[in-house]
């Protein structure tokens, strides 16, 4: 999988795979997430990651602290990524700006979803911690 970017109204999702097995393919979401039905464009998107991790033996890794905004819709696909992810054993993880009210509300959310098997970290980093 090349490097990409994958637009959709206000939201951006740029995908980069390091070079090598094993190494996360990474997600970093911006902009705003505000479809209606946003399942219709991002499972086919989530499918293909999930593919891709599965034949390189990678983790994936969802970037959220730049995105603006994320409406119930979106965090509804995102719970159906967490599922499929734990059903193929792939490790899902998600890294938030807990300073950002929004989204320490819209993880904390999904932590309902975090359990012993590992295949799902809810990682918050905060703005003055990242440098």
């Amino acid at each position: 999988m090349r490097p990409q970017e994958v637009v959709h109204g206000g939201l951006t999702l740029a995908i980069e795979q390091p070079p090598g097995l094993r190494q996360a393919i990474r997600v970093v979401w911006r902009g705003k997430s505000d479809d209606v039905r946003p399942a219709r464009f991002l499972a086919p998107h989530f499918q293909a990651l999930i593919e891709e991790a599965a034949r390189v033996g990678a983790p994936i890794e969802m970037r959220f602290e730049e995105l603006e905004y994320i409406n119930s819709s979106t965090l509804s696909a995102l719970a159906q990524l967490i599922r499929d992810c734990r059903t193929k054993a792939i490790k899902l993880v998600m890294v938030y700006d807990p300073d950002r009210k929004w989204q320490k509300l819209s993880f904390d959310a999904l932590r309902v979803f975090v359990n012993n098997d590992s295949t799902l970290e809810l990682r918050a980093v905060a703005e003055s911690r990242r440098s």
